[in-house]
């Protein structure tokens, strides 16, 4: 039995996950004694969420989504001392469609454009999305590149041709979508189009406590969904 403690337990994803595991034999969620911490909470909690992981010496997920470069870095310097899983989707099917991307970007030369599209609930804060952002990477990774110097974000007016080699998205905000994710690879007469539709939170909460699973008893380090996943 794996003790898990929730950061975030009354939003969206902690409920869910709490759903999750009253179904699992394997899996308990406490207030205290645990064995691996999950946040799921919000970007200006993950500093004291972090400190709270470090002083009981316990590994932690993060999957709250919204990030700075400083919070990354708060997260790198966490993990020379626990071990830390951030994933901006906890997703399997995500996770593994960031690895196809990458592995099509890699072998797809400049001329096949790059965009992505996505779909959130209204409630959603953040724009583009994490998981936009996490295959943004991959299809980045795949190229050599940094996705900060090729994303395209926000066009509108006279935006000119596109830039080759940039990397385009596009976020809509509507209803109760969980979340569907759209990565298009066009060329000249042709385009190959990689996606992932989710129906439920519910994958999301058995993503993350695989990853809970997974991580308990590793070394400090940094991890992420594809040391869950075996790709690495």
């Amino acid at each position: 039995m794996t003790r898990i403690s929730l950061f975030g337990a009354g939003g969206r994803m902690g409920k869910a996950i709490s759903e999750a595991a009253v179904h699992r034999p394997d899996v308990e969620i406490v207030g205290d004694g645990a064995d691996v911490f999950v946040d799921f909470s919000a970007p200006d909690a993950l500093e004291r969420n972090l400190d709270a992981a470090l002083s009981e010496g316990k590994p932690i997920v993060i999957g709250t989504t919204g990030l700075s470069p400083e919070h990354r870095r708060m997260i790198d310097e966490a993990a020379g001392r626990i071990a830390v899983l951030q994933s901006a989707n906890m997703s399997l099917g995500v996770n593994l469609l960031a690895h196809l991307v990458r592995e099509a970007a890699a072998r797809l030369g400049p001329d096949w454009d790059i965009e992505i599209v996505e779909m959130h609930h209204r409630h959603k804060v953040d724009s583009p999305s994490g998981t936009a952002l996490l295959l943004g990477e991959a299809a980045a990774a795949g190229r050599g590149v940094a996705l900060e110097t090729v994303a395209e974000r926000g066009r509108d007016g006279i935006t000119g041709a596109r830039k080759e080699g940039g990397i385009g998205f596009a976020s809509l905000r509507g209803g109760s979508v969980a979340g569907e994710h759209q990565l298009i690879f066009a060329a000249e007469g042709e385009r190959i189009e990689l996606g992932h539709r989710a129906e439920s939170r519910a994958i999301f909460a058995r993503g993350a406590i695989e990853a809970a699973l997974w991580l308990t008893g590793k070394p400090p380090g940094r991890y992420d969904m594809d040391d869950v996943l075996g790709l690495k």
